[in-house]
């Protein structure tokens, strides 16, 4: 095994080379004039690794993660850092209609459909060419009736760190057959570092007035819901531990956050969706997108293991998620944005993490 050490994640590149499937998985690394790194590998496009600096001038990695593909394979956690497709969230009961005709898809969550399927994006090798240091693009082809969905679907995944660390994500995609696609990045981050017990103290700001109310197996209701005067609300700053215990009923049905919230916005502009920071190194993450929503994930269900980066225990409520995306369970819901693909249509969707150190 040869040993990569010229990068701050120390990373075994060789530890992510091998065939799976029956595709070459890799390694590969993007950093930017002021050092930052990020390591995504192709299997599942996942972020591995994303390291900045925190207050002290100290190198921080803020997203959980495993070292080795195998690590991956066998995870608990099955959406670190990966791309979920092809509809991210939850279909109910992993039935839809397009065009008059019934689609039934896998039931992996549940009563329901969730990231994908089964073999979802996140679980297969994608094409990768890195196009500079800071570039690298992914591509894959998901064939007619996978996991159930119609047409034959070509996406490409771009990852782009600026020089003023921003880890900017461009999605496109085109089908053959009517379908329906909904793309998200599922990076667990922890702006204390990974294996940091608890996001609770992180402070959030979510620039949402409404949310979407769901049933206890996390299908929404149908119409978004104000969260003045709710724990829901985050339109001003909030540690995240604050009120997730609070005896509210769609609190116990995640088990804390896992909610999507309507962003304050019209069209598809790329624009401010939220701000996280860390009291602790004094990072800061704010996330722009062209979505009208995000999903906020607070970690409920995680489960410990010893096959994390530098073996380090991930308990539950240790990572937090902003998942940019359309409605889940849209394609039954007219009311919510489309998230139907047509042939000579391209699907185009953008989300930019940039981080800081909060003044």
């Amino acid at each position: 095994m040869t040993e990569e050490f010229n990068n701050k994640s120390c990373l075994y590149q060789a530890a992510f080379q091998g065939i799976w499937p029956g595709d070459k998985t890799d390694l590969f690394f993007l950093k930017n004039e002021k050092g930052t790194e990020v390591a995504i590998t192709n299997y599942g496009a996942k972020i591995v690794t994303l390291i900045v600096s925190d207050k002290d001038g100290k190198d921080v990695d803020v997203v959980l993660g495993h070292e080795t593909l195998e690590g991956y394979l066998i995870s608990a956690q099955p959406y670190f850092g990966a791309v979920c497709g092809r509809v991210a969230n939850r279909i109910a009961k992993g039935r839809f209609m397009l065009d008059g005709k019934q689609y039934e898809l896998a039931v992996n969550n549940g009563p329901n459909h969730l990231h994908g399927g089964k073999k979802g994006f996140n679980t297969v090798v994608w094409d990768a060419v890195q196009k500079d240091s800071q570039t690298l693009e992914l591509t894959y082809i998901s064939p007619d009736y996978d996991e159930g969905y119609p047409g034959t679907l070509t996406v490409k995944v771009v990852y782009t760190l600026s020089n003023d660390d921003g880890l900017q994500i461009d999605y496109t995609a085109t089908t053959d057959k009517p379908t329906i696609l909904n793309l998200t990045n599922h990076s667990f981050f922890n702006l204390s570092g990974a294996g940091d017990e608890y996001i609770g103290d992180h402070l959030l700001t979510i620039n949402a007035d409404t949310y979407l109310p769901t049933d206890d197996t996390n299908i929404p209701y149908g119409k978004p819901e104000q969260v003045a005067r709710t724990p829901m609300d985050f339109r001003t700053p909030h540690a995240i531990g604050e009120r997730i215990n609070d005896d509210f009923e769609q609190l116990r049905f995640g088990n804390g956050y896992d909610h999507t919230y309507v962003l304050n916005k019209q069209g598809n502009e790329l624009s401010f969706c939220a701000k996280a920071v860390s009291p602790k190194t004094g990072i800061a993450m704010d996330t722009f997108t062209t979505e009208p929503a995000v999903q906020l994930y607070t970690g409920n269900w995680m489960t410990e293991s010893w096959i994390n980066k530098g073996f380090k225990d991930y308990p539950v409520r240790s990572a937090f998620c902003l998942e940019t995306q359309h409605f889940p369970d849209s394609i039954n819901h007219p009311e919510y944005p489309s998230v139907v693909l047509r042939p000579g249509e391209t699907f185009k969707s953008t989300t930019l993490y940039k981080f800081y150190i909060n003044k």
